[in-house]
Parts: C-alpha cells; structure tokens; sequence
C-alpha cells in the first residue's frame, strides 16, 4: 500500500532520518509541530496509517499488515533504516515492525503505549461517530453537536472532527469508519509472538504521568521485548503527551535521539 505522507526538512547523507505514526483516529497532521520543530536536525517523514488520512483504505487491518506498510514506505523512501516515533497505535506499529525487521529501525520511540493487549474502552467513540447525520449535517459546528450528545470533552470531539471532509459538496470522515470498528480488538490487542524475539537496538517509552496506558506491571514485558528500553514519564500529561506537555516531550525526544545516534556511530 503506498502511504501518503508529509515530509519536513531535506534528506542528506549525514542526517538522521525519522518516521512519525499516527494513533487510532489520527493522521500526519497530528504531529506537525512536532515535525517542524526538527527539521533543522532530521529529514522527517510523516506517513498517514492505512484507513486514516489521506492514505488508502482497505478491508484488513492489523499490526503485522500496518507494519508491512511502513516497511514498504522505508524502501520507497531509498532508506536503509529511519528512527521511528509512534503514539498509542502508531506505537504499536513501530513496535511491531522492530521485533520482526529490526535492521530498518535505527531507534525507536513508543509513546504512551506497550506491546500489550488493552480492554477495548471505544464503544461510545463509534457510538458517537454513527449518529453524525453525515448526509444533513451543514459543518463541523454542526456535527460537533451531534458528537456531543455521546463525548463531554471538546478537545477529542476536535480531534475526531480534525478527520470530517467535504468532498463536492458531500461531508464523510477520511478514516474507513467501518473497518476500524471491525478491526478494534485487533488495535487494541497485540499479536503473538516467541518470547525470544527482541529488538537489540535504544529504544524510549516515553509515557503521560498521569495516565493508564503504561502501567508498572506491563514493564517487564517492555524489558523482555525491548532490553535495551529506557521508561521515562512527562509529570502531568495524559495520554496525548506531546500535545498536552510539548516542551517537555520535546526535551525528553531530543536527548533521546541524541544518545540513540551516538550509539549507531559508534556501533
């Protein structure tokens, strides 16, 4: 599947090349500012995950396929391997492909995420979403009332109508609605895999102090999967750390990448 994506900063021989994904939902566009905030360090690519964005749709849906996706796009791109930078699903999806093709991934960075099976806490999200009349609606004012009737928080109900397009005069979502609701246990979830497959290269969980995604007991796993994994906490964000605490995750990013690319130097 061919990826559309967004690219910030210019590619030369000695500059590091980083992949941001997306979460459940989301898109490029999520991580704009971040992007723009390294493009005077890196070459940044900014894929949209299948059935988001302006990407493809497509009836499947998993991790393994996901991670197939930005495998190809590495390849397209003329990369041998890029750094790679996930939030919750797009996490697992960084995750997933440095257990099974670690040599395409220089480092990566897992935010608020582990690779982990999580309880699926989406039904009021795709409750909300289907009751958008989306063949009477006027705007996203409009919409944005509907939505409410289901999410009393505004910042996700923005979020979501982030993804609400007009196309000839005709609203719809640009993510495939009904495949993600097909394919929610599979988001949630994680796939199996041998307990001795490990990614050797510096990895990051770099997760919201305040919230549920990354709890103590899911470390030891981290540390199976990932034995080289530093676990670090941004005080005070919750799940959406790097738009809820942006200098902080910027610190936190930034001497990471610093140390990860030492380590492939001298390696």
């Amino acid at each position: 599947m061919k990826l559309y994506f967004r690219e910030f900063g210019t590619y030369r021989e000695r500059r590091p090349t980083l992949i941001f994904l997306h979460g459940l939902f989301g898109s490029a566009a999520n991580w704009q500012t971040v992007a723009r905030g390294l493009e005077e360090r890196f070459h940044v690519l900014v894929p949209d995950l299948r059935n988001h964005g302006r990407s493809p749709h497509a009836e499947a849906m998993d991790y393994p396929l996901m991670a197939n996706d930005v495998a190809s796009f590495i390849d397209e791109q003329g990369l041998d391997s890029a750094l790679l930078i996930g939030h919750s699903m797009g996490g697992k999806v960084a995750m997933w492909l440095a257990l099974v093709r670690p040599e395409l991934v220089g480092a990566l960075v897992a935010v608020d995420i582990a690779p982990v099976a999580y309880s699926h806490e989406f039904d009021n999200i795709f409750q909300a979403l289907n009751a958008v009349d989306l063949g009477r609606i006027s705007g996203r004012a409009q919409a944005d009332g509907h939505l409410a009737g289901f999410l009393t928080d505004p910042a996700l109900r923005q979020y979501l109508l982030q993804n609400l397009v007009n196309h000839d005069g005709s609203w719809g979502w640009r993510f495939n609605l009904q495949v993600l609701m097909q394919a929610i246990n599979r988001i949630t979830g994680f796939p199996d895999i041998s307990p001795s497959m490990q990614f050797p290269g510096p990895a990051l969980f770099l997760h919201g102090g305040v919230s549920e995604y990354l709890k103590p007991a899911y470390l030891p796993i981290i540390r199976q999967r990932f034995p080289l994994a530093r676990v670090r906490s941004i005080p005070g964000a919750g799940h959406w750390v790097y738009a809820e605490r942006p200098v902080e995750f910027r610190a936190a990013l930034n001497t990471f990448l610093d140390s990860a690319i030492g380590l492939s130097r001298t390696s």
